[in-house]
């Protein structure tokens, strides 16, 4: 059983930055989710094992990265020019397959999530 366990998130003003943290041991293609009050999760990012591939979806396109250190079984994502719509509960995301998937089916681990706030 993989475990994931996020960190970083908290309470920023609109144009600000975050740096979000996933622990995660194995080999696995990993991404991240958010949700927002009242709305259905939806895919932010996603990362190869090996290799540096990424996705990400438009809307954070530019603004988000999405990287990893493997020695320190840690994926991060950090999160530029914030804005009020960013505010969600992200997850971490861990998935057995190589494709960058963006699709909440595809992934088979989740962490708990933490929560950002974006104030206006």
């Amino acid at each position: 059983q993989v475990q994931l366990v996020e960190s970083g998130g908290g309470l920023v003003q609109a144009g600000g930055s975050l740096r979000l943290s996933c622990a995660a041991s194995g080999r696995y293609t990993m991404g991240w989710f958010r949700q927002a009050p009242g709305k259905e999760r939806e895919f932010v990012a996603a990362i190869s094992w090996i290799g540096g591939a990424t996705r990400y979806a438009d809307s954070v396109k530019g603004r988000f990265t999405i990287s990893r250190d493997n020695a320190k079984n840690t994926v991060y994502l950090q999160m530029n020019s914030l804005k009020p719509e960013d505010t969600a509960v992200y997850y971490c995301a861990a998935r057995r397959g190589l494709q960058l998937g963006n699709a909440i089916l595809e992934y088979d681990y989740w962490g708990q999530g933490t929560q950002v706030t974006v104030s206006s």
